[in-house]
């Protein structure tokens, strides 16, 4: 910290700190973790596996248990994970049906 930095009053804890320190602290809290069935932390371009079998609605297919998906985008939520895969348009598999790899 630098002896000319701004220093804010924060509501939430009831403290001065600095800007930069407020501006970090609000960054992080926004993150959103998603993690995987057995709890590891999952981020965009992660490889996945499917842990069970899914019936994707709408394309009339299956996605057996051991399937990999490759590149996936985290969507703000903490259960959603946007994903491709050949043949499916639109793809979100819940986080609790797979496994990072």
């Amino acid at each position: 910290m630098s002896a000319d930095e701004d220093y804010v009053y924060d509501e939430e804890s009831g403290e001065w700190m600095s800007a930069s320190e407020l501006a970090a602290k609000r960054a992080a809290a926004d993150t959103v973790e998603v993690r995987d069935a057995v709890g590891n932390l999952l981020a965009d371009g992660d490889q996945v596996t499917l842990i069970k079998d899914l019936e994707v609605k709408g394309a009339g297919q299956t996605l057996k248990r051991g399937t990999l998906i490759k590149s996936i985008r985290l969507t703000g939520d903490p259960q959603e994970i946007d994903c491709r895969y050949d043949g499916i348009k639109g793809l979100v598999l819940r986080a609790e049906f797979v496994r990072k790899r």
